[in-house]
């Protein structure tokens, strides 16, 4: 029998493409994606995070103090804080898959730069463009995956996809730690770069805009109740319902909501604030915890690096069991996202408030565990939350928002003023100080649980102006 080739004039790259239209093809190419895009969050925070496994050499090489050590992690998270939500929205316009290739190759190479920085200065300009090109990964990333899925999993989607920022650490870390013992500390930055750039190649063959298009969840369960869902629509979490255009299989353009939406939710901003408090501590516990393993306990710094990769483990496990746990309580009514991650912050705020005034010892390693679980346990229901409050047309745009209020609030703040801190109290006084942030994180989601159905209401009259 003779082989089947494509038809003449027609382009190889184009009949694969029209083979992910296949239903059973449909079905498993958004996990292809989110499986990638999760890889490339790990390299991500892999090149953002090895810094804090080899503080100690570093910092003796380069005759560094704290503050100038927390400075490298904060300068990363401050320009993701400041560029996320420009480079999200020019994403939402260029081209999600095309813009998240560009990041990856920055930051890839801006590691690899980092590893052959000779001076402070050297090394925070290659820092300053680390956090340049990891700016709206988190955002555009998870935009693109949720828009492949059925809502009723955006939580756990969220929290798995925003883990990967503490599975990436604890990776890097980990890793970091045992390679600077042996090759030094420039051979951890430098194998942080190369991963990167092999991780965004395989993306970059796999992943294209007219795949993801086509991909698209538009079934039961996008803005309805999901007990409307019939059991096989409610089992399939990826099913599509999108239409191409028959002379192009492109889809037609979609009509976009206004960008000052993504501000005029109160709701939605009660979400923003929130999100980024709670994640102070968590930038606390990813940023110091090798430091403070070696002061404290007198760890060597591939034993303080292994240990703290535990506890960041735990950080990105709680994360995802968290956001199961929230969807799973929500089904019936989507308020609840607020008071569970309430609940969990409460948690945290209790376990490390105590755990850092203990003595050294099993006591305090159990409550800095049940700590790292809960504190950032509501990463993915503020995420969900604002994905549910805000249009599809700038969801990207919104995750770049809430990625900006993680950054600033949280991620670029916590290294900095710890450090700072603790050349003025030492290390342990300014953690024993850091817990307080939960109070007003917490009362952030009270007020946004109160105004949640004036939110609902306001993305109602938002819709229903885009669609006139």
């Amino acid at each position: 029998m003779a082989l089947m080739s494509p038809r003449p004039g027609v382009d190889m790259s184009d009949a694969v493409e029209r083979s992910a239209g296949h239903p059973s093809r449909r079905r498993l190419y958004p996990w292809i994606v989110f499986a990638l895009a999760f890889a490339l969050l790990l390299s991500d925070y892999m090149s953002r995070q090895v810094l804090s496994a080899v503080f100690v050499p570093l910092g003796q090489e380069l005759d560094l103090d704290k503050g100038q050590l927390g400075s490298l992690i904060s300068v990363v998270a401050l320009m993701v804080g400041l560029l996320t939500l420009p480079v999200s929205i020019l994403a939402d316009r260029w081209g999600r898959v095309r813009s998240l290739t560009v990041m990856a190759v920055v930051w890839s190479l801006a590691t690899l730069a980092c590893a052959f920085a000779q001076s402070y200065e050297q090394l925070l300009i290659a820092r300053f463009f680390v956090g340049a090109g990891e700016a709206a990964y988190g955002s555009v990333g998870i935009a693109l995956v949720l828009g492949l899925f059925a809502p009723r999993v955006h939580a756990a989607l969220s929290a798995a996809f925003m883990a990967g920022g503490s599975f990436g650490t604890m990776i890097g870390t980990a890793i970091g730690g045992v390679v600077a013992v042996h090759v030094g500390w420039r051979w951890s930055i430098g194998a942080m770069a190369v991963l990167g750039l092999l991780l965004v190649a395989a993306f970059k063959l796999i992943v294209t805009e007219v795949r993801v298009r086509r991909s698209q969840y538009n079934g039961p369960g996008r803005n309805k109740n999901p007990r409307n869902e019939s059991p096989r629509e409610a089992d399939d979490v990826t099913s599509t319902d999108v239409a191409p255009e028959p002379e192009t299989g492109e889809l037609p353009p979609a009509v976009r909501a206004p960008l000052s939406s993504l501000f005029t939710n109160p709701a939605v901003m009660c979400a923003y604030i929130g999100s980024g408090l709670q994640m102070f501590m968590a930038a606390v516990m990813l940023t110091w915890l090798p430091t403070y393993f070696k002061e404290s306990y007198g760890m060597g710094v591939d034993e303080a690096a292994g240990t703290a990769a535990v506890f960041v483990m735990l950080v990105g496990s709680g994360m995802i069991v968290c956001g199961c746990a929230a969807d799973r309580v929500s089904r019936t009514d989507t308020t609840r996202k607020w008071t569970i991650g309430i609940a969990f912050c409460g948690v945290a705020f209790i376990a490390l408030l105590t755990a850092f005034r203990l003595e050294t010892g099993p006591g305090q390693l159990i409550l800095l565990g049940i700590g790292a679980f809960f504190c950032a346990g509501c990463s993915g229901t503020a995420a969900a939350t604002v994905a549910s409050l805000t249009h599809r047309s700038v969801q990207a745009s919104a995750m770049g928002t809430l990625t900006l209020a993680n950054n600033l609030l949280g991620l670029a703040a916590a290294p900095f003023l710890i450090g700072v801190l603790a050349d003025h109290l030492t290390l342990l006084g300014a953690l024993r100080v850091a817990p307080l942030v939960y109070l007003p994180a917490v009362a952030a989601m009270y007020i946004g649980y109160r105004l949640h159905p004036r939110g609902v209401a306001k993305l109602r009259a938002v819709t229903a102006g885009v669609a006139r």
